[in-house]
């Protein structure tokens, strides 16, 4: 893995997209699902931020990627658009954004399983903690008796669980697939490939029968825009420039910090429920990151 220690800005700034902008993307998703039905909305978001990476790719005169390079970049972006992003963004359907970004954030306990499996990198003892204090933040928040335990939930947590997995081994695997060598290629090709298999699915689910142009409203466009150019170009390739600087269990530390982005979102502009149990959860938390995020420029 490359190191990072001459790049810290890169690092830092790639953290903060990362972090803010999934964070604030579960309650956006929200808002464009209004309008537009959520395989069909995530699917045209890939397909329209992948051909937008790839222009820039060509337009920069990155080099083409070979047959290898596309082969890795459809499962890649099968696992972390298909099914680690879509899955959740369904899965709102049934559950608030705030409980949909807390559920999420079991996905750092996934990553150091497979490293631990895969790798055979046991845990350093501060990561430990790290993600004990985290995993505690979240049952403090889900223990809670506002917490909406019924049919409805349990489908958006049986996705969201499937999310956790594939983009927790996606996380891992992404070191040893052949992606191609230009970032842009890369990250266009995953959202490309991950975009028309959404599109497919939305098709299979009869989605585009429920959909019309027409009466979509400029507040559900302007999100699915923010989805776009933010959260698909901007931070996906942040995260993407993240997997090959740091370890993968760093990176998966967005999903303690993005729950405590989406909670606060939820309770100011949706009228999503916030007690002394979230903000215990959401302290919780933090303080996970940061244990976890300790000498974080000693890398591999």
């Amino acid at each position: 893995m490359k190191t990072s220690q001459n790049q810290p800005f890169l690092v830092v700034l790639s953290f903060l997209a990362i972090y803010i902008i999934w964070g604030s993307t579960y309650l956006v998703n929200f808002i464009a699902m209004e309008d537009i039905p959520p395989f069909l909305l995530s699917g045209m978001r890939f397909l329209l931020a992948g051909s937008i990476m790839a222009a820039i790719g060509f337009v920069k005169k990155d080099p083409l990627p070979e047959w290898q390079n596309v082969k890795s970049a459809a499962v890649m972006g099968f696992l972390f658009l298909v099914m680690g992003t879509a899955m959740v963004v369904w899965a709102e359907q049934f559950i608030d954004t705030g409980l949909a970004a807390l559920m999420a954030a079991f996905e750092p306990v996934m990553v150091v399983l497979f490293v631990w499996l895969l790798d055979e990198r046991k845990p350093d003892p501060k990561t430990i903690i790290g993600l004990l204090l985290g995993m505690t933040g979240i049952y403090v928040l889900v223990g809670q008796p506002e917490f909406p335990w019924n049919k409805d939930t349990f489908k958006g947590l049986f996705a969201i669980s499937a999310a956790i997995v594939a983009w927790a081994w996606g996380t891992v695997a992404v070191k040893n697939a052949r992606l191609p060598t230009s970032k842009s290629f890369s990250a266009s090709l995953q959202m490309i490939f991950g975009g028309l298999i959404l599109l497919l699915f939305s098709f299979i689910n009869d989605e585009p029968a429920h959909f019309i142009f027409q009466q979509v409203s400029p507040k559900s466009w302007l999100a699915f825009s923010y989805l776009t150019l933010a959260g698909s170009i901007i931070a996906f390739s942040a995260f993407q420039y993240l997997l090959h600087h740091v370890k993968p269990e760093k990176v998966a530390t967005s999903n303690y910090v993005n729950p405590v982005i989406a909670v606060f979102l939820g309770w100011q502009l949706n009228n999503e429920n916030l007690t002394g149990h979230s903000l215990l959860a959401a302290f919780l938390l933090l303080l996970g990151v940061f244990l976890v995020n300790l000498n974080l420029h000693k890398q591999n």
